[in-house]
């Protein structure tokens, strides 16, 4: 069979509980839903560390964070590990990237592997971004999610048609400060957006590291909400807190939810040009985001944090010559996968990354059982105690029935990060039970016996992957390659 293209759109900070494919109750995306319905949903996608610069070195090298020395967003992605656009451009595959990079900005951290690139410094801007490419930096009028889809449809244009190609399309939103394009402005207004049935959560048995954290909805700022704060939510009653905390809710909501928008209709256009040019059938489009995202769940906004609204990544794929439409994989998987899977659809193995530690699920996309699949994801957020949000450094394992973590409240900090070393604290959560993860039961004796059996299961894992457990202060710090 002719190698497949492969199309690769990822978004930032897109939760999957604002796809209508995965039954969203806050917004519609018919062009995600497309995808589920001409393709593949997965429903167990998780990342291996919350937070975008780790997880797109994940996700390009399949490889945890200790591997590739990307554990924060101030980390470069070490040059010296292989990626798979790497693998394909050297195998014949025309290679090209648009949009959000954020692995670093020294030249070693440049994109490799690539025929044609353009990026943003850092985050990146909404309107007139500028996007460093092969010749250098120039500002490019239009809004940023416009514009990475017409050098995105550019490419598929100009590209040799007897090669096939693998074209990653990676958009800033919906990252923070969520600026939507005026043509959604009529769009979910503010008012009129559902609470998630958690926004209340008290955190009373949470580990007092999370209940520290600032994340909260009245920590959003005026940047985030944008409209002036009406003079009678400025109290600091417990009641004007929770006026003002859903107040703020439906406006940073409202722009988050118009940047989703903007993503589906250039997954739309991608979808509808593939299909016109004859691409469609034998080309694998992939969309998903680097990382969840807490939509007011639990009363918070941001990511970082283990709980599922976060962990959780939205996976849609469509290949017409081999996944079969409205197909449902509940496999667990991470994006250390993502690799090894591309790789295979491409013809190629995932030894072509020899540092790689994912294993490829293009067997469930075709329908295949695996019955030796591992049922479980090891994840670890490193960067301690960061100046904004104050998120500890923790570590755990999710199976289908239970999740633990554990706070181990030291480590990699960041710059203005005051790395408070602070005691260290468990939480488990039973998630045949208690699905929303609303009860941290790591005290009830009742599950003393599963408490053991995760902590036996994370040790595994790290000692499987190659990741030591954090013994104290004392213990190696990630460093950056010098040579």
């Amino acid at each position: 069979m002719t190698r497949p293209n492969i199309v690769f759109i990822m978004s930032d900070d897109h939760a999957a509980h604002s796809i209508s494919a995965y039954g969203s109750r806050v917004n519609t995306t018919p062009h995600m839903d497309r995808l589920a319905d001409e393709g593949a949903r997965m429903d167990a996608t998780y990342c291996t560390n919350a937070i975008c610069t780790p997880s797109r070195a994940s996700i390009l090298s399949g490889t945890y964070s200790h591997i590739n020395r990307a554990p924060s967003i101030y980390s470069e992605f070490d040059y010296r590990v292989r990626t798979f656009p790497e693998v394909l451009q050297e195998c014949g595959y025309q290679t090209a990237l648009y949009g959000k990079w954020h692995l670093g900005r020294s030249e070693r951290s440049l994109p490799r592997g690539f025929d044609d690139f353009r990026i943003y410094p850092d985050q990146g801007d909404y309107i007139d971004p500028v996007m460093i490419g092969p010749a250098g930096e120039e500002q490019i009028p239009g809004y940023a999610t416009d514009i990475v889809t017409r050098q995105s449809l550019d490419f598929i244009d100009r590209r040799d048609p007897e090669q096939p190609f693998c074209l990653l399309v990676h958009h800033k939103a919906p990252h923070r400060p969520w600026i939507p394009h005026p043509r959604y402005e009529h769009l979910y207004e503010a008012g009129t957006i559902p609470e998630p049935e958690t926004m209340w959560d008290d955190h009373a048995t949470r580990s007092e590291v999370v209940r520290e954290v600032a994340m909260n909805l009245d920590d959003l700022r005026p940047t985030d909400y944008k409209d002036e704060l009406p003079a009678e939510l400025e109290g600091e009653t417990e009641e004007a807190r929770r006026a003002r905390a859903s107040w703020k809710y439906q406006r940073y909501m409202r722009d988050y939810l118009r940047c989703v928008q903007a993503v589906d209709d250039s997954i739309g256009e991608i979808l509808d040009h593939l299909d016109q040019e004859g691409l469609g059938e034998n080309t694998l489009v992939v969309y998903t985001s680097d990382q969840g995202f807490f939509l007011g769940d639990h009363g918070w906004f941001d990511k970082r944090l283990m709980l599922d609204e976060s962990l959780t990544m939205p996976m849609l794929l469509r290949w017409p010559a081999q996944i079969p439409a409205g197909s449902r994989v509940s496999d667990i998987v991470s994006n250390v996968d993502f690799a090894a899977t591309l790789l295979e659809a491409a013809g190629r193995s995932a030894s072509d990354l020899p540092d790689q530690q994912g294993r490829s699920f293009l067997p469930q996309l075709r329908g295949e059982e695996v019955p030796d699949w591992r049922q479980a994801v090891y994840y670890r957020y490193w960067e301690h105690d960061d100046p904004e949000h104050h998120a500890p450094a923790h570590y755990g394992v999710r199976t289908p029935t239970h999740k633990y973590i554990h706070y181990y409240n030291d480590g990699l900090g960041s710059p203005g990060s005051s790395t408070r070393i602070m005691p260290a604290e468990d939480e488990l959560y039973d998630l045949a039970t208690d699905p929303q993860e609303m009860r941290n039961v790591a005290h009830d004796p009742a599950y003393a016996g599963v408490l053991e059996e995760m902590k036996a299961l994370t040790a595994q894992l790290q000692a499987e992957y190659g990741d030591a457990p954090y013994e104290g202060p004392d213990t190696p710090r990630l460093e950056w390659p010098t040579a």
